[in-house]
């Protein structure tokens, strides 16, 4: 059996590239199988260079003409190439790692560069482009053996592979790959274990495994190979999908969750309290919310609405229905600063109406939270605010019915499970306000009923968002003091990327010097990042709600749930180096009260990427089509993180953002072949439980928690 054959077995696989491949995955001939192709380089999809135009994503194949190293100053080098095919010149520019390109690229080899189009004047460039070398070198030639280049010349249909910079030092390239895999294919063809049952394969018009491998790996034409990526893809999907049918199957058949039956006095007095309307789609949010409570089984749901939709006051709703039911419920936040935020503003909608909300963090005394604990035990607190301290050992409560967890992706799975874990299959109800695409949400929340809140509440002013070049600094530092004179406030958030976080994070601290003692010696300013205690932090904060603060320069830390009403200006320096979804957040934070607020996205030179995410910003202020936009740019696992993932770790080749209907053809086989057969016990099923047991199960066993 291939799946316990090593890849040493293979010729050319000593036990150092076996070691480096295994870094990535592959240790089995099977895993190598697994392994699929990047992209293609195929005659009918290159561009010439003279064809190319501003902003498209082309493959273009060239000999380097020239190549060059500018800048000799640790940080400041890049290194440029010049590729020319026989319509024009293409330059590629790489602003990083330019000692490690100056020995890869030489002058005279034939490339395939992929990326993203751009013109300065008349000059096409591409910016930080992926790369294949197609010509080998002469001591690189093994006897009878064609570079890529040649095969390319023949218009044969070649696959690039995926390489690591550790693959690539051990001669581990793309044209290597497909030699070891050629071997592989000598030694045990692979999908000879078909791992779809022939009505599926008959009903939905799907290759033959062992045939759908062939044509990925050695395709035989376009349209084979489009057929051999479709089946690759739907199979991928369907096992995906059939995590949640299972999930969901198994929880109507097995779990019964507390049955809300009636709303009482706490519901009432909520809504009568409420000093505004609330907007249709907060009522329907909450009409949804409340059917899951009623119903008798665990409600498992997701909120999600952009910054400032209002999805505090829609889980207000469902806690006081706890309350008229004589539940309890916890709400969890990430951060202390959320927490201490949350529990203030709820404390002061309930305290009135009488019911009891206690607050658990990892700062309190000893005193304070033994009174809590105590308080949560007995039954006296009815509701229970706070960060992880919510879930350690030693906490427990008298009736938890109702489980809320806010910001969720920026909880660990383990930590979710662990609060639920807190009462015996209680409801829960997960919030976001990071919107998350359709597409998205049904491959990776696929057995979580979804409420959505796109309406913004009534009087909330749009942001004004403005692209500035970070020459006009000045300018808008005057339009802050304008603000500030005018009983304003305002925010200066500086980027905070891992790769060079302490060079960042002393960037943003010497900036505030400037600012506090050069550029606003007359305002009172506050600094805040991630390195500061949460105490102080919290102080920091306090003090920016309070306006002993005028300005706030910080990182992004403030990214989330910092709710002051009176900040109408929000100037984000080298906007170029956020991400889409995180420029979004930060424009959330202004805008929040009665008064008209900006946003500014200063930058220095924009790469492509770049602009399209700023002009992104400039055009729209909706968070889910800011996020339809980012899934395109960055793609679903990026954006998703590893955390809220799920699923997607599953997917070697489809692509949630690309493969929608796919994903949606094998979703409603998925859930068919569920309805039909709840575990998968038939005969004819043997072979898809089977499968998914060995291949699948493992990948998805955190995936259950949302």
């Amino acid at each position: 059996m291939t799946g316990v054959t090593s890849i040493t077995f293979l010729k050319g696989v000593g036990s150092k590239k076996a070691s480096i491949l295994g870094e990535v995955g592959i240790v089995t001939i099977d895993d190598l199988f697994d392994y699929f192709p990047r992209r293609y380089l195929d005659r009918r999809a290159m561009k010439s260079i003279a064809s190319l135009a501003s902003g498209e994503t082309v493959t273009v194949v060239g000999k380097v003409l020239k190549t060059q190293v500018e800048g000799n100053s640790p940080g400041r080098a890049r290194f440029k190439a010049w590729l020319g095919d026989a319509t024009g010149v293409l330059e590629l520019t790489w602003f990083t790692g330019a000692r490690y390109f100056s020995r890869s690229i030489v002058q005279g080899e034939a490339l395939a560069v992929h990326g993203k189009v751009g013109y300065f004047g008349h000059k096409a460039q591409m910016q930080h482009p992926d790369f294949d070398r197609l010509s080998l070198t002469p001591l690189e030639m093994r006897d009878g053996e064609s570079s890529d280049f040649e095969l390319y010349d023949t218009g044969r249909i070649i696959p690039l592979y995926p390489t690591s910079e550790a693959m690539k030092q051990v001669g581990l390239n793309s044209r290597q790959l497909r030699t070891i895999i050629g071997r592989g294919f000598e030694v045990c063809l692979p999908g000879k274990q078909e791992n779809l049952t022939p009505s599926l394969l008959s009903s939905y018009g799907l290759l033959p495994l062992s045939e759908a491998y062939r044509e990925i790996h050695f395709p035989s034409s376009h349209e084979a190979l489009a057929k051999a990526r479709y089946r690759m893809k739907w199979t991928e999907f369907f096992y995906a999908q059939l995590l949640f049918a299972l999930r969901h199957s198994e929880m109507r058949r097995n779990k019964a969750a507390v049955k809300f039956t009636h709303s009482g006095q706490a519901t009432e007095k909520l809504y009568a309290s409420l000093p505004f309307d609330l907007t249709d789609a907060q009522k329907n949010a909450v009409r949804e919310i409340y059917r899951d409570l009623r119903s008798g089984s665990p409600m498992n749901r997701l909120l999600q609405g952009d910054v400032g939709s209002g999805k505090t006051i829609v889980a207000m709703f469902a806690m006081a229905l706890a309350v008229d039911n004589g539940l309890q419920s916890v709400f969890m936040a990430p951060t202390e600063i959320l927490a201490v935020q949350h529990y203030l503003g709820m404390k002061r909608f309930f305290q009135p109406l009488g019911l009891k909300v206690g607050l658990l963090t990892g700062k309190q005394t000893k005193k304070e939270r033994q009174a809590v604990l105590a308080s949560l035990s007995s039954g006296e607190f009815n509701i229970a605010l706070g960060t992880h301290a919510l879930i350690e050992d030693g906490v427990s409560y008298a009736r938890l019915g109702l489980v809320i967890i806010d910001e969720q992706h920026r909880f660990g799975v383990l930590q979710r499970k662990a609060l639920q874990e807190k009462a015996i299959n209680p409801h829960v109800l997960l919030m976001t306000a990071t919107p998350i695409p359709r597409t998205l949400a049904m491959g990776v929340f696929g057995d979580l009923d979804v409420s959505v809140i796109r309406q913004m509440p009534l009087g909330r002013k749009p942001v004004t968002t403005s692209i500035r070049d970070e020459k006009e600094r000045e300018k808008i530092h005057d339009f802050l003091r304008t603000q500030v004179g005018e009983g304003r406030q305002g925010y200066i958030v500086y980027p905070l990327v891992e790769e060079s976080e302490k060079m960042d994070l002393k960037a943003a601290v010497e900036s505030f010097q400037e600012l506090s003692t050069v550029v606003f010696p007359d305002l009172r300013l506050g600094l805040i990042h991630g390195q500061m205690t949460p105490d102080l932090k919290e102080q920091v904060m306090e003090q920016f709600r309070q306006g002993e603060i005028q300005l706030l320069v910080g990182t992004t830390v403030i990214e989330v749930g910092v709710d002051v009403p009176n900040a109408t200006v929000m100037v984000i320096e080298h906007a170029e180096r956020f991400g889409l979804a995180q420029l979004h957040q930060l424009r959330g934070r202004v805008g929040r009260g009665e008064h008209r607020s900006t946003c500014f996205l200063l930058h220095a030179k924009l790469t492509a990427d770049a602009r399209e995410r700023l002009d992104a910003m400039e055009s729209t202020s909706d968070g889910f089509l800011i996020s339809e936009i980012d899934a395109r740019i960055r793609g679903a696992g990026n954006i998703l993180g590893k955390e809220q993932s799920g699923t997607l770790s599953g997917l070697r080749i489809a692509d949630l953002n690309r493969d929608f209907d796919i994903m949606l053809s094998a979703r409603d086989a998925a859930f068919r072949v569920v309805e039909e057969d709840g575990q998968l016990r038939r005969d004819d099923h043997a072979m898809i439980r089977s499968w998914y047991l060995n291949h699948y199960h493992d990948r998805f066993t955190l995936a259950d928690i949302g």
